[in-house]
């Protein structure tokens, strides 16, 4: 009987073992699923300021050029 119990308990853990990383992830808690959609929303809310930063900063270079721009055509006037 003993050994029977110890075959199932074998088996058992064989086979939990062969379960991938991915599919035993499925099965977290709440909280940890929770973690996890913060830490995203987290890492979307920098992405999204470093762009921003980006397309200020383009913005600028850009205005700067066109005043350059603009004082050079004004002195070429006189």
């Amino acid at each position: 009987m003993k050994r029977i119990a110890a075959f199932l308990l074998l088996i058992a853990f064989s086979v939990a073992w062969s379960i991938p990383a991915n599919a035993q992830r499925e099965n977290r808690s709440i909280g940890e699923n929770g973690q996890e959609a913060k830490r995203a929303s987290k890492q979307y809310r920098k992405a999204q300021k470093k762009a921003a930063k980006k397309q200020r900063k383009a913005m600028k270079k850009n205005l700067k050029a066109q005043r350059k721009l603009a004082k050079r055509q004004q002195h070429r006037g006189k």
